[in-house]
């Protein structure tokens, strides 16, 4: 599958959003959005995507694949199911939870594998999997936690790069990186997008996804 059938694909779920006003996880402003959670009511279009990601690795003897919650559980299973067709074993689904914990003042992720995963993962053959990479931060806490348990980290498999993250900046080390679309996407700080970007020209935000609804309230609470 090529990126042409992917972006297809996401633009008939409707999981591409454009000419918009958006604020992204990292405080960041855009003006397109890959919304991932408009992907995994169609399970056709996921099982499709997952076996893309699948093919990319069919030659690395995966044995296990991991992702964060809570789009990677589901890209995980799909996944498994389609290498465990294509190598004619059984390749194992397990997920990392993903939290978000207040820490010196500033809200981060947590990555933790429950305990009961850990033996599917020691001295496996692993293959992490996530939806939509922006800084790489979250998945890279993955790759790390995998490794901390005597996991081996083959590659990452992503629907979409949106950040131009490379293999290199999540610790692959020897690993692939492997991404279905490479889709990078404009973006400013705040200040920038008020003298730049749609804030500059008073597009409303969109408070239906991203961060939207969560900015407008710190700024409603901060006066601004």
């Amino acid at each position: 599958m090529n990126e042409q059938e992917v972006l297809d694909i996401l633009a008939r779920v409707g999981a591409v959003i454009t000419d918009s006003h958006i604020v992204y996880t990292s405080g960041r402003h855009g003006q397109a959005y890959v919304n991932k959670d408009a992907i995994y009511p169609h399970t056709a279009a996921t099982s499709r995507l997952c076996r893309a990601i699948a093919e990319r690795f069919a030659v690395e003897d995966i044995q296990v694949v991991i992702g964060p919650t809570v789009g990677g559980v589901i890209l995980s299973q799909w996944t498994a199911s389609h290498l465990s067709t294509m190598l004619g074993r059984e390749v194992i689904s397990v997920y990392a939870d993903k939290t978000r914990a207040a820490i010196d003042d500033e809200f981060n992720n947590i990555i933790t594998i429950r305990p009961p995963f850990h033996g599917f993962l020691h001295r496996k053959r692993i293959l992490v999997v996530d939806d939509v990479l922006t800084t790489g931060g979250s998945v890279k806490k993955v790759v790390e936690a995998t490794r901390a348990i005597g996991g081996d980290v083959i590659g990452l498999g992503a629907l979409v790069n949106r950040g131009g993250v490379t293999a290199a900046a999540i610790g692959l080390g020897t690993g692939r990186l492997e991404a279905l679309v490479n889709l990078p996407l404009d973006s400013w700080d705040e200040e920038e997008c008020s003298r730049i970007g749609p804030c500059s020209r008073g597009v409303p935000i969109n408070t239906d996804v991203g961060k939207g609804r969560e900015f407008l309230e710190r700024r409603k609470r901060d006066g601004s």
